[in-house]
Formats: C-alpha cells, sequence, structure tokens
C-alpha cells in the first residue's frame, strides 16, 4: 500500500500566535502519522534578516520535497498581506507538479487585505483562491467573505480546534478571582479597553479584595505596565508580558475567566483553550468570535465598548454560579464542537478526497 504523504506550511511552531499554536495541537493527532506530514516553516519572528533566511531555506525545502516525496496533498497556512504572497507563489509551484493545494485561511483581517490591495494582488488573491482544491475557512461569516472574493473557489468550514483538558474548579473561596488576559497586548486585541474596564470596577469596588487581573502576551507591554501605573491598578493587576507556550496550560488551571475583548479576530486559539479548561469567557462579538462562545459558555460585548465590558465583567466576578455554569458551558462547547481529533478526521476525509483532484482553470 502506498504510503500517505502531505505537507504543511505555516509560521514556524514556535511563533507568538494561533496559527503556531493550531500546528503544535494537530501534530499531536493521528492525521500527522497517517499522512507523514511534513512541517515546513516559511516564518518565524525576528528580525528581517532572519525572516528572508527562513523563507529562503524554508521554499528551498518546500520545493525540494514536492520534487523527491511526491506529497498527494499541500496544505498551506497563510494569513493577509506578505504571508498570502508567500503561500501565493508556494501554491503555484505544487499546481506545476500537479499537487493539489489546501489553503486554510487564517487571516482576521484577509477581507480587509483584498480591498485595499491594487488589482494586480486581488487578481492574484482570486487566482490563488480558485485554482485551490480547497479553501478552509475558520467560520460561517469567513466562509461568506472568501466566497464573495473568489466566487468559483470551493470552500469549506472547518474550524479551528484544541483537545479538552479536565475542566477547571470555580471554587474561589480560598483566594481572588483570577481573570486573565491571553494574547498580542495591544489595541486591536482591546488591552487598553480592558484595563479602563477594570479601573471603573476598581473605583465602584467591584474587584476590590475580590478579584485579580494577569495580561500575558507580547506586544505592547511597557505600555500597559504604564496604563497600569496610571490607574493605579497595580494591587489587583499583574502584567506578566510574553509567557512560554509550555506555560500556558499552567495559567489557565489556575484562572477562573478569560477576557479577550478583541477589535478584530479570526478564532483565536487562546479563547478555545481556555473553554478546553472550563474556563468563563468574556470577550468582544467580533470576527469568529461568535462562532466558539455563545450565550452557554461566556459574555459577548461590543469592541471598544469600556461600560459593557466593565458590566460584563462585574458578572462573572461576582456572580460565582453565573460563572460555575458558563466556564462548564465552554468545556461542553469545546468537548462536542471543537475536539481536536474530530476536527482531524474532517482533515483526513479532505485529504483523501482531493488526491484525485485535478485543478479547474479558474477564471480571470
Amino acid at each position: 500500500m502506498k504510503e500517505q504523504r502531505a505537507v504543511w506550511v505555516s509560521t514556524s511552531t514556535t511563533t507568538h500566535g494561533g496559527v503556531a499554536s493550531f500546528v503544535r495541537t494537530m501534530q499531536g493527532t493521528r492525521l500527522w502519522s497517517d499522512w507523514n506530514i511534513e512541517h515546513i516553516s516559511t516564518h518565524r519572528n525576528g528580525s528581517a534578516a532572519l525572516r528572508i533566511a527562513v523563507w529562503l531555506q524554508g521554499s528551498a525545502a518546500f520545493a525540494a520535497t514536492l520534487i523527491r516525496r511526491r506529497p498527494e496533498v499541500v496544505h498551506l497556512h497563510t494569513a493577509s498581506y506578505g504571508s498570502f504572497v508567500r503561500k501565493a507563489l508556494l501554491a503555484g509551484w505544487a499546481r506545476a507538479l500537479g499537487v493539489p493545494v489546501v489553503m486554510h485561511v487564517h487571516g482576521a483581517e484577509f477581507h480587509r487585505f483584498h480591498s485595499r490591495s491594487p488589482a494586480p494582488l486581488r487578481h492574484l488573491i482570486r487566482h490563488t483562491l480558485s485554482a485551490a482544491a480547497t479553501v478552509v475557512a475558520l467560520g460561517d461569516s469567513w466562509a461568506q467573505r472568501l466566497t464573495e472574493i473568489a466566487p468559483e473557489a470551493r470552500i469549506i468550514v472547518v474550524p479551528n480546534a484544541v483537545r479538552p483538558r479536565s475542566p477547571n474548579s470555580h471554587d474561589s473561596h480560598h483566594g481572588p478571582v483570577e481573570v486573565l488576559f491571553l494574547g498580542e497586548i495591544g489595541e486591536r486585541k482591546g488591552t487598553f479597553c480592558l484595563l479602563d474596564a477594570w479601573a471603573r470596577l476598581r473605583g465602584d469596588g467591584a474587584v476590590t479584595g475580590r478579584a485579580h487581573l494577569t495580561i500575558a502576551g507580547d506586544g505592547a507591554v511597557a505600555a500597559a505596565r504604564r496604563r497600569v501605573a496610571d490607574h493605579g491598578l497595580g494591587d489587583s493587576v499583574s502584567v506578566a508580558g510574553w509567557v512560554d507556550p509550555a506555560e500556558v496550560p499552567g495559567l489557565l488551571r489556575g484562572s477562573h475567566v478569560l477576557v479577550l475583548p478583541s477589535r478584530n479576530e479570526g478564532q483565536p486559539m487562546a479563547v478555545l483553550e481556555a473553554m478546553a479548561h472550563g474556563v468563563c469567557i468574556v470577550a468582544g462579538a467580533v470576527g469568529g468570535i461568535p462562532d466558539l462562545v455563545d450565550e452557554t459558555s461566556g459574555i459577548l460585548v461590543p469592541p471598544d465598548d469600556v461600560a459593557a465590558l466593565a458590566d460584563a465583567l462585574r458578572l462573572v466576578v461576582c456572580d460565582h454560579d453565573l460563572r460555575a455554569r458558563l466556564g462548564a458551558g465552554a468545556w461542553q462547547r469545546v468537548a462536542t464542537r471543537f475536539d481536536v481529533d474530530v476536527v482531524s478526521r474532517r482533515f483526513d476525509a479532505l485529504y483523501r478526497e482531493v488526491s484525485s483532484w485535478k485543478a479547474p482553470t479558474p477564471s480571470a
């Protein structure tokens, strides 16, 4: 029996962000061994010189793999802007050798990337999506946007996924309610809106002696620490900065609430990982987050709405039963809809289908 082979191309698994987290999660499934997946990195965090070197090394490895291993499928993980241009080039190489391509779109602002691009780049985007064997969208709203960009593309919805963990206890009688922000610190993820909301809660006494907020992530760490100092929040807020991925499960096990009041998102792995631990969610009602969090698993708030965010946090901090109920609902939702083993079987079926695929000729 012929050995099944697949190639995944993405950012390095040591890179910060949700794509790297998703790839690491999928490496622990049977899909990885059943399809003898080779992972090739074409990007990583670092200086411009390092990023160029990683791209040159990764693209050379990709070309060699296409010629020597002849995989049944190439799975390209792309965001927007430079990430998409790089993956479009690799997709063209694979198609030239008759290898079907799965384009997996992770970019939270992909529709804006397309609309703001010059005409030649918009043509490249449409052609690359239309010529792929399959385009993977993270949710229904993203699938609709991709359909509007490339009506001829074959688009399916496959959500991000995690492995359910032992659900957390929400007993906070022996200490404060632990609230965690996990993501890139900055305006896009709503960090400063969160600190303003926390200052409002501290001002009316809602969190004094009752709750503690940890800000974990890279990005505008110094600015966040200044905002904490300006508001006088040092007794109830810790800005941890970047946390190694190996330490994230420990952070989540010690948390009761995850808060991510983003302005725009794809499907943040931080939310899924928190739900997998049975953590109550407070998040922005943007992008793919409503596909993950419903009324049984968390509270969604409008972006940049300090008052609404403060009200939601007040609810889950002060109401133990609500917090525990939403945490249990979050865990159940992951177990039934976002379990990595279920998602890996969907990719296995997809690979078997596209292995015999022949490329269409997309219109201009």
